[in-house]
């Protein structure tokens, strides 16, 4: 069986006792079943390893290494910050072996965060088979784990205590950085409203969102941005001050009955519900000083996704239809919430190409390019499919 002196590993391990540590041992070459090591490590456990002095004594034990550094994304456009450099991936190795190191970045909205493997031109593609990486693809976003330390094979490391949550996440961490340059650019061009009503309103909504996350995730319920608040977030990696509510997308198979009730006693009265639960639903909830939580239920059809409308006075109805997409983590408004992964696709089916610029009246019946009638509701059905409260 092929094998790795812990020796090896364990002068590594020294240089890191700090850290937050998770491994798997990477046979690249001749094994059958790949398996690689990985150590995440919170940054600010583990300054040594930033230094060339842990790329010194890893040379010493044999190890020959890589190491890929960025300018942090949060710092783009900023001129005398842009420069700083961050740590991303080091890969080393030995013989057959690999240690692939990820490092995750504490972040202000209590979330780790680890970037993307991405190589320069004069970097060595054979140097490990990086396709086979488990980290690096992408950049990543992970809940902030709380940590517990073990003894494994005679090392002693620190893990997550429920390191099955984390593993869950791996697969579904894809994040996606909000467009800080872009958002500086649009806020000059456009000149960024700073007047006290504006604030005020930006402040109620960052509370509404808040408190509508905590009380979906106490539900188990995944959320997405949706609407004027996914765009805001994409454009200007901000609430739209003159948008007046928060819009949520929610898929229809992840609704639950208590829902409502559970808004309802989070503090937030249900303003109205439209339709139902096999066809067109949406609730809308009152938050504070007139700021109101719009939640859209989304059905997925062979080809594409729509989310519905309902006019209370006729009982017209309007489909709203969305490329397939698939979500990704963002930050906004220092939290880590879910966006579609396909962000220009869906911002553009909802407001056309010209979404850069700003639009200040809005007639949801008529101006989305992806808007189109689907019928009446039968007056039977009015008093089921049309609630106002």
């Amino acid at each position: 069986m092929c094998r790795i002196n812990k020796n090896v590993i364990l002068a590594l391990l020294t240089l890191t006792s700090s850290a937050f540590l998770l491994f798997q041992l990477y046979y690249y070459k001749h094994c059958l079943s790949p398996k690689l090591i990985l150590f995440f490590l919170i940054r600010h456990h583990c300054r040594f390893v930033f230094s060339d002095g842990w790329f010194q004594i890893a040379e010493n034990v044999g190890f020959q290494c890589l190491k890929t550094e960025s300018k942090d994304p949060q710092l783009d456009g900023i001129d005398s910050l842009s420069g700083t450099e961050i740590p991303l991936h080091y890969v080393c190795k030995l013989a057959t072996h690999a240690i692939h190191l990820v490092f995750f970045h504490e972040r202000s909205g209590n979330y780790l965060w680890h970037g993307h493997l991405r190589l320069q031109g004069h970097m060595d593609r054979k140097f490990v088979p990086f396709r086979k990486l488990q980290f690096g693809c992408y950049p990543g976003a992970f809940d902030r784990p709380e940590l517990q330390q073990v003894t494994v094979d005679g090392l002693d490391v620190l893990i997550p205590k429920d390191p099955g949550h984390f593993l869950e996440e791996i697969p579904h961490s894809r994040f996606i950085e909000c467009r800080y340059k872009e958002a500086r650019a649009f806020l000059y061009h456009y000149l960024e409203d700073n007047t006290v009503d504006a604030m005020a309103f930006w402040k109620r909504a960052k509370e509404l969102l808040q408190l509508a996350a905590k009380t979906l995730q106490e539900l188990g319920v995944p959320f997405w941005l949706s609407s004027g608040t996914c765009l805001g977030c994409y454009r200007q990696c901000s609430i739209i001050p003159y948008s007046k509510d928060v819009d949520l997308g929610i898929f229809i198979q992840d609704y639950k009955p208590d829902i409502i009730l559970a808004f309802q006693n989070a503090g937030l009265p249900l303003k109205h519900k439209f339709g139902k639960v096999e066809d067109s639903l949406e609730l809308s909830f009152q938050g504070k000083d007139d700021v109101k939580l719009d939640i859209f239920f989304f059905y997925e059809e062979t080809d594409h996704m729509w989310n519905g409308g309902t006019q209370a006075k006729t009982g017209k109805r309007f489909k709203y239809l969305f490329p397939k997409f698939t979500l990704c983590w963002t930050e906004f408004v220092d939290m880590k919430v879910h966006v579609p992964c396909e962000t220009v696709d869906y911002i553009e089916a909802n407001y056309g190409k010209t979404w850069t610029i700003p639009v200040k009246t809005w007639d949801w019946k008529s101006s989305p390019p992806n808007v189109q009638p689907n019928g009446v509701w039968p007056i039977s059905e009015w008093d089921e499919v049309i609630q106002l409260y």
